[in-house]
């Protein structure tokens, strides 16, 4: 494991063989770091080929509305809504962490990763993330995993996203037991995105707000048919 240079977000990077030609760049939660899902790539069941480099980035510290702006390792500063039922986000903080992102991906086409091998993931909001980003990107990405998440900024969404991933592969999974991100929220996500044309593969599990077996092999399976 190695970190990215001191210009961009730090990162844990793990490669499953020498000279990787597909990259995914994992976003941790609100609070983690980006060693909450190093030990899940040993759980994948990935082939020896393609070899791949998981970049695991750790979010800034800023102080967080939701958690009565007590600071942490957040992708962006969100609130809830008068509702409670949806989230109200930061702008400016979004874009930055998008902008950070996009800067990661910059430096993976660098070290000669076409942008069509490179795929982002991400859980609760590092998910959000992971589709507010990937979906506006301006060149062909090889997918996006959005898991215990929904698609923030979603008022601009239709303006904002970008012709070039309107064919991108999106898995998209929930706990139907999760009290942090509702699921009525991830499933209006998903029908949204369907709605505007994109296919999602939609997985409901009975968990909270977590990962669970059965889906780190249904995630593996996604993988296997995304990359190869």
């Amino acid at each position: 494991m190695t970190s990215t240079p001191k210009n961009l977000l730090p990162a844990i990077e793990l490669e499953t063989g020498i000279r990787p030609t597909h990259t995914i760049l994992w976003m941790h939660g609100l609070g983690a770091d980006g060693n909450d899902f190093v030990p899940i790539v040993n759980e994948l069941a990935l082939p020896r080929n393609p070899h791949i480099r998981f970049l695991f980035p750790h979010a800034p510290m800023r102080p967080v509305s939701i958690n009565n702006g007590l600071v942490m390792r957040a992708w962006h500063d969100y609130d809830l809504t008068s509702s409670n039922s949806a989230f109200r986000e930061n702008a400016a903080s979004l874009r930055n962490s998008q902008g950070a992102i996009e800067a990661l991906i910059d430096r993976e086409k660098q070290r000669g990763i076409a942008p069509q091998n490179i795929l982002l993931a991400g859980f609760s909001q590092g998910g959000a993330l992971a589709l507010h980003t990937g979906l506006r990107y301006p060149e062909k990405l090889a997918g996006i995993m959005a898991l215990s998440c929904y698609l923030p900024a979603a008022q601009t969404f239709a303006a904002e996203a970008h012709q070039a991933n309107s064919g991108i592969s999106i898995f998209m999974a929930h706990g139907n037991l999760d009290n942090i991100v509702p699921m009525t929220l991830a499933a209006a996500s998903n029908l949204q995105l369907q709605a505007a044309g994109y296919t999602v593969e939609w997985h409901e599990y009975a968990m909270a707000h977590a990962v669970c077996k059965d889906e780190i092999a249904d995630i593996g399976d996604w993988l296997k048919r995304v990359l190869i």
